[in-house]
């Protein structure tokens, strides 16, 4: 197979054939802002197994990843209290690219440019699946949450808010 036959090759999904990850590809139209609501209505799937990859940073100023269900926020608070650290906040538009090497909106947490702890909602990986972005905007890859674990070492965590 070459690579015409994938709908998009990015740092995420190398990284994600070079460790034999199977997965699928879901291309939808990038709306601004539209965030996990839009992506999950294009795709006629459930919002709570399209999983948001936050760029954030603790009061040190050291990056981190977050991966929260779709249709949860993350409670900075209760993330903070979770890894150990005073005040957990997300990094700007900017300085997230500049850690991650994707486009706001098209982060994954796959093939980063740095690499990064990353956390992962505990009820995330409960689910049978997920989408998660693919590495730029408008393309999620499906894949068993339990990738997030295998080839991340994501630590699970509580820090989902209250709406």
């Amino acid at each position: 197979m070459g690579r015409k036959d994938h709908a998009s090759e990015t740092p995420a999904t190398q990284r994600l054939r070079q460790q034999g990850v199977a997965f699928t590809e879901h291309l939808y139209d990038y709306v601004e802002h539209g965030g996990t609501a839009e992506s999950a209505r294009q795709l006629g799937v459930d919002e709570h197994q399209v999983v948001k990859t936050l760029v954030m940073e603790d009061d040190a100023g050291k990056p981190l990843i977050v991966l929260m269900h779709g249709d949860r926020q993350v409670s900075t608070k209760a993330l903070a209290r979770a890894i150990g650290v005073k005040r957990v906040q997300p990094c700007k538009p900017d300085v997230a690219q500049r850690h991650s090497g994707f486009l706001v909106g098209g982060t994954s947490p796959f093939g980063t440019r740095k690499v990064m702890p990353v956390y992962v909602e505990r009820s995330v990986l409960a689910l049978p699946g997920i989408y998660i972005n693919g590495g730029r905007r408008g393309y999620l890859v499906g894949l068993d949450p339990q990738v997030l674990v295998r080839l991340l070492g994501a630590t699970a965590v509580d820090a989902a808010g209250v709406e």
